[in-house]
């Protein structure tokens, strides 16, 4: 089997050495940058299959660069940054990036994450479910991946469509936010992330832009339901 081929990027040497480490001690093969342009450049010319990004870095930063993949590619994206306060994390899921972790980091939380995401992503393609399912003006296709309101495009990335099919899949009843870091992101116990919070705001901006009447609703203390 192929290895996954992940691009890094951060203006830190020792962290791009730590990371490329412990992935290719997991079997990843790993390529390292110092900045945001190099990576970019880089994948101009070849398409990894990860993106992991620092947010401050010189010549292009993190969010831009986030922006510039998410463009053309729904890849997934990890931030990894010093920047740990909730705009920051915010703003950076916003972009489209998958996951968001914080410096300073566990490098084995990180390798869990990759796997995580990696994992996912292959329980999607062998998944033979091929009904369509059909909520008020959306029309959810697991074929295509794609969720269209009215012949319009939300533009999902791959996680924001994994979260929201478990939602769809499951919307006669309450869905926990433990629940959806099991199924989609792959943890097996509680963490602490808002992952789930922020990547259902980014879907919720998107439903309002096509005009969706479909709504996901925060139960507080608990999850969400698709209304």
């Amino acid at each position: 089997m192929k290895k996954k081929l992940i691009y890094m990027a951060d203006d830190e040497i020792n962290i791009c050495n730590l990371i490329e480490n412990y992935l290719s001690k997991e079997g990843f093969e790993v390529k390292t940058f110092l900045d945001g342009e190099s990576l970019l450049g880089a994948f101009n010319k070849s398409k990894p299959d990860m993106v992991i990004t620092d947010i401050m870095m010189p010549k292009i930063n993190g969010y831009n660069l986030c922006t510039s993949i998410r463009n053309q590619s729904n890849i997934p994206i990890i931030i990894l940054s010093a920047k740990s306060s909730e705009p920051d994390k915010i703003t950076g899921l916003s972009l489209g990036s998958d996951d968001y972790l914080t410096k300073p980091f566990s490098p084995m939380e990180l390798v869990a994450r990759v796997k995580s995401i990696f994992r996912r992503i292959e329980l999607d393609k062998s998944e033979k479910t091929e009904n369509i399912i059909q909520i008020h003006d959306l029309t959810i296709n697991p074929n295509t991946r794609i969720i269209e309101s009215n012949e319009k495009n939300l533009g999902l990335t791959g996680m924001e469509f994994s979260l929201f099919y478990y939602l769809s899949a499951n919307q006669n009843r309450a869905v926990s936010r433990n629940e959806l870091l099991e199924n989609i992101w792959g943890f097996e116990t509680e963490v602490e992330t808002r992952a789930t919070d922020d990547m259902v705001k980014r879907i919720r901006k998107k439903l309002l832009v096509v005009g969706s009447k479909v709504k996901i609703v925060t139960l507080w203390g608990f999850g969400f339901k698709i209304e």
